[in-house]
């Protein structure tokens, strides 16, 4: 039977209330109102990005002698330079394209969503494909995507901060389904941008994108940071101080020269040659690319970086404080035990499987004929908001393990026709327990679920086989040993109670309604680690980092989750919420380095946990997904959301979301920010040690009042073949072996740390004085041919530093143990570049505009012996 369409005006559009807007007319909407999305600053164009490669000081510096030799008569060298500095701004431009087109994708997929009722089902896409007439969904956590107007509401609550300022949340109440849109005001709208910060419900939609009250804020995208990361700006500054540097030597040797009797026009040209030879303006790019690179391949193991700067936090993490509940844990729960009155039953079955029993120690037991056991199921499936339909379940893992449980009984929502939900409590965080109010024939019910030492503190009386009667304090500590009983088995247990009350649907609902409650129950669920999980959890240790519990189930729980972990979770180890709260801060700083669990807490106990481990100098990963998780993500060196559970406000306050809410993916994700930081070591090592080679080479022969080794035009030839594209490809070079198998980077760590900078410089110094030792020869035992002998420098320059390339692969093996070929991309890379090289000095026409020489069988001895010094003395060393 097709339920009665309502229909209202509201600005002459039909909105459906019950089946939601059908896909074609959405279609026809979001052409007629456009994306619901703010107006977006202006994309860079290609042209433009092209063009800005030319504006580098360096690049203008270089055009500008370009100028000159043409002028001076220089056209072929003119003409070189310019096809020279067109190949290196294209090289740059698609360098900068791949890292604005990752991070356009990026933001893409970071993009806010919506639950929108379509079709007469519930659907998510994206944000800005709502429209108005659109009924969304809307649940605690969720961010409003469009300014609309309740008509279903459960004690909504928004935080409209972001708009007013004011931190209180505001109450919302819904339209009455025959209101029409004068008459909705402020009390029954939510607005774009603004949060659910308790209830659920469901709203019509409004107005969209620029016509919102959000309208003149152009920040609500969830836009991936494209602030420079630390190391970025790092880079950035060294290369300021490079430009100095080498600027000044630059000047000193043109100006040595000069002295020694070379012409003026040619030191100059070659000055500012060497200039850009020696600068890696370039080294900046290829951060960003391999970032960028990086991030798709995290994208390939479902973890999301919002910021790059996460990519380069990930490799110092040494605390990893994670949820247990679906991180950790199947997240499929099934309850096994329940005690009822005074009966312990096990509860047959697995998983979301409505098939299984129930069996005391005597047999079989018919919930039909034992009477706290069926009121304990009853209130199961109606205290619930999981739904089971067609064989699947949908809904919260734990209502869902309880709903299952009941429908073994042969009872659901449907079956228990004569109750009537009139109003809910939601679940809180602080409160641990969940409320409904049902009608019934003879009244009014209270059911509750929640935390078994919560639930019994408020209880007044207990139900079992012979009816209701007091329940004492020593009966109240027998409950919580047998709580403490069944947690101790890795159980997650959940207590049931109710009450009959006087109420009118006009009552405001308060939490203070749930005093004197009736116990009735408990029932223990089981919710598997992940194998997966286990796995990880060994690989922490092995990598130096530490794993950390925090979940809001009891102590025992989560200590017995913890032993299948493999985690050491002794009862020194753990700490609970009640103890944090006891603690000061300085207590809890001196405490944190011995606890593995933290159990029975709330998010504000996070944000002092994250606060503690960063105290004593830790870098802290966290995991959350709530509204209240938002303050420790945003503490927290890297937050992490999750991607399938995670509230909107939790994935915005994060750096990091795993789409597939699983603690594996968090440690994949450090070992790939290793990897990252480890290849931009590798590929700083290569670049500043071959300028630095290329600088001494040139500098030492000025000095000594020598020929200059190189002529300009070969210098930018070294420049564009051997730094950009092994550069590159050294961004891309797999793991060394073993890169979980050794501590974390410490936070504030140097970027020429553990002996980068003593390599750096001890191969510059190896590749510039083979370089310049094979020019002394060939021009002593060639006679003066000044061509050749700087054609055999040139080809040894190339060669060695081509070679270096190889043994930047790795920091702690040399070449032999890493192996050539494991990265096709160096090894093309390095091919092109000898290859090309080898053109210029053979064929003619090439020949005559780098001013190279061919060379004999002989001349190549004396190359080959001098490009592999540096090799030859690094391998040794190592």
């Amino acid at each position: 039977m097709i339920r009665e369409e309502r229909i209202f005006s509201n600005n002459d559009l039909q909105i459906r209330l019950f089946n939601g807007l059908s896909q074609k007319e959405a279609e026809q909407r979001l052409k007629r109102y456009g994306p619901n999305e703010l107006t977006k600053t202006k994309k860079i164009s290609v042209l433009s990005l092209f063009l800005d490669q030319f504006k580098d000081f360096i690049t203008m510096v270089l055009l500008a002698a370009t100028l000159i030799s043409y002028f001076l008569g220089e056209i072929a060298d003119a003409v070189t330079i310019v096809i020279i500095i067109v190949m290196n701004a294209f090289l740059g431009f698609i360098q900068e394209y791949r890292a604005e087109k990752s991070m356009e994708a990026l933001t893409d997929l970071s993009a806010p969503h919506a639950s929108v009722l379509r079709d007469s089902s519930v659907k998510n896409i994206p944000a800005r494909e709502v429209v108005p007439g659109d009924i969304i969904i809307l649940e605690t956590g969720s961010r409003v995507p469009a300014d609309c107007a309740l008509i279903e509401a459960v004690n909504v609550q928004a935080d409209e901060s972001i708009l007013t300022g004011e931190s209180v949340p505001v109450e919302k109440i819904p339209i009455k389904t025959n209101q029409i849109a004068e008459t909705i005001t402020k009390e029954h709208k939510l607005f774009m941008g603004t949060t659910l910060t308790m209830g659920r419900g469901k709203a019509i939609v409004l107005k969209t994108g620029m016509q919102t009250e959000m309208g003149g804020i152009a920040d609500l995208l969830q836009n991936v940071d494209k602030e420079p990361t630390p190391l970025q700006k790092r880079l950035d500054r060294i290369g300021r101080e490079l430009v100095l540097i080498c600027l000044g030597v630059c000047a000193l040797i043109t100006v040595a020269g000069i002295y020694h009797g070379e012409p003026v026009y040619n030191m100059f040209l070659f000055g500012v040659s060497l200039a850009v030879a020696a600068i890696p303006e370039g080294l900046p790019a290829i951060v960003t690319v391999s970032l960028a690179i990086g991030v798709q391949r995290m994208l390939k193991r479902n973890v999301l970086i919002r910021k790059l700067s996460a990519v380069e936090t990930l490799g110092s993490i040494n605390v990893i404080c994670s949820d247990k509940t679906g991180t950790l844990t199947e997240n499929k729960m099934t309850v096994k035990k329940i005690f009822a009155g005074d009966t312990m039953i096990d509860v047959t079955g697995s998983g979301y499987d409505i098939k299984g029993g129930f069996l005391t120690d005597k047999g079989p037991i018919n919930p039909n004929n034992y009477t706290p056991l069926q009121t304990l199921l009853m209130i199961g499936a109606l205290c619930n908001n999981a739904e089971y339909k067609n064989g699947e379940i949908s809904g919260d893992p734990t209502d869902a393990a309880v709903l299952i449980a009941s429908k073994k009984a042969g009872i659901d929502q449907k079956t228990a026709g004569h109750f009537a939900r009139i109003a809910e409590i939601p679940f809180g965080s602080d409160r641990k327990r969940m409320s409904v109010i049902y009608k019934e024939r003879n009244g009014y019910y209270l059911l509750v679920k929640g935390a078994p030492d919560k639930i019994i503190n408020i209880c007044a009386q207990k139900l079992d086989a012979s009816g209701v009667s007091m329940l004492t304090g020593t009966q109240k500590r027998t409950l919580l040993n047998i709580n403490d009983r069944l947690a101790g088995q890795a159980l997650r247990v959940l207590a049931f109670a109710y009450k009959k009350i006087d109420f009118s649907p006009k009552s405001k609902l308060s939490p203070a309604i749930e005093e004197n409650l009736i116990f009735v129950g408990l029932e223990g669920m089981i919710d598997p680690p992940k194998a997966e999980a286990i796995k990880s959890i060994k690989n922490c240790y092995g990598a130096g980092i530490k794993p950390v519990i925090i979940t809001g189930d009891h102590k025992n729980t989560a200590m017995a989750i913890a032993r299948e972990l493999g985690m050491n979770a002794k009862e020194n180890n753990v700490l609970t919420g009640d103890q944090i709260e006891e603690m000061s801060d300085k207590d809890l700083e001196n405490k944190v380095s011995d606890i593995t669990v933290f159990a029975r807490v709330t998010p504000k106990h996070k944000l002092k946990i994250v606060r503690a481990y960063k105290s004593r100098r830790n870098i802290v990963a966290m995991t959350g997904d709530g509204v209240n998780d938002a303050p420790a993500l945003k503490e927290a060196n890297i937050g992490i959301a999750m991607g399938k559970s995670g509230t909107d406000v939790a994935k915005e306050a994060s750096e990091m979301v795993l789409l597939d809410d699983n603690f594996s993916t968090i440690v994949n994700a450090i070992e790939e920010g290793r990897i990252i930081y480890d290849n931009i070591r590798k590929f700083i090592r290569y670049l500043l040690s071959c300028n630095l080679g290329e600088i001494l080479m040139m500098a030492a022969a000025a000095f000594w009042g020598m020929p200059i080794p190189l002529v300009p035009i070969q210098i930018l030839w070294v420049n564009l073949v051997t730094d950009g594209l092994p550069a590159l490809a050294l961004g891309v070079e797999p793991p060394d072996k073993g890169i979980m198998n050794r501590p974390p980077r410490k936070g504030d760590e140097g970027i020429f740390s553990r002996g980068l900078g003593t390599s750096i410089a001890l191969s510059g110094f190896l590749i510039g004085a083979s370089s310049l030792a094979a020019f002394m020869v060939m021009l002593y035992t060639s006679g003066g041919n000044i061509a050749k002998a700087r054609t055999v420098a040139f080809i040894t320059l190339v060669i060695a530093e081509l070679i270096y390339s190889f043994e930047s692969k790795s920091e702690t093996s040399n070449i032999f143990e890493v192996g050539f070929f494991s990265n096709p991309y160096l090894i093309l890379a390095n091919l092109a570049s000898l290859v090309l090289t080898i053109a210029v000095i053979y064929i003619p026409f090439l020949s005559a505009i780098f001013k190279t020489y061919a060379l004999g069988y002989g001349d190549w001895f004396v190359v080959v012996l001098f490009s592999i010094i540096e090799f030859t003395i690094n391998s040794l060393i190592l």
